[in-house]
């Protein structure tokens, strides 16, 4: 018989991310910031490769961010609307952390499955400041797949893609419940 833990699946089915906007100081430091990370590179990884690293964003590099995805984004004839959106995701931030996909040569595990990895980092860090108490949300937006942005800006190799910015601070206003998938409509059984 199974071990339960209800407060654990109680947390996972009432989990809710919270709108990066809506989040203010004070920031997690340091000493808040390590235990989340610790949690969320305990996600499955196949080949134990670690295809995935983290880059923690304070407010002094979400600023320089701010102002080189606005050179970037007229560069690219992006739509000034566009520009603005991904400008305030990091304006507006004082810590988000980058989760970089970082796949690693492996004749047993396909690069799919360890960016599968990289993205199931992303959903561990986001509840793991959940759980925390802090507010959390994932983000991405044109920047994100911008492979001269991201290299320049981010530091990453040309094999490397972002699979998210996580931004973490302290929630402002719980956030209105959302609709759910109707499970009826998602899940088949297969019994033969």
């Amino acid at each position: 018989m199974p071990t339960p833990n209800p407060h654990a699946l109680e947390f996972l089915l009432s989990r809710r991310s919270r709108p990066a906007k809506t989040l203010t100081g004070p920031w997690p430091d340091k000493d808040d910031l390590i235990p989340i990370l610790t949690a969320a590179a305990r996600t499955p990884d196949h080949g134990k490769l670690e295809p995935w690293r983290f880059v923690v964003l304070s407010a002094g590099a979400l600023q320089r961010l701010a102002t080189a995805v606005e050179d970037q984004g007229k560069l690219r004839g992006i739509e000034p609307e566009k520009i603005e959106k991904m400008r305030n995701q990091f304006a507006n931030s004082g810590l988000a952390v980058a989760v970089i996909d970082s796949p690693v040569a492996s004749e047993k595990v396909p690069p799919i499955e360890q960016t599968y990895s990289a993205g199931a980092v992303c959903l561990a860090l986001l509840n793991g400041a959940l759980a925390a108490g802090w507010g959390a949300n994932w983000l991405s937006g044109w920047a994100s797949h911008d492979a001269d942005f991201l290299q320049k800006n981010l530091g990453l190799a040309p094999h490397e893609k972002l699979a998210g910015f996580i931004h973490i601070g302290t929630e402002t206003n719980p956030p209105p419940e959302r609709p759910r998938p109707d499970l009826n409509k998602i899940v088949s059984w297969v019994e033969h």
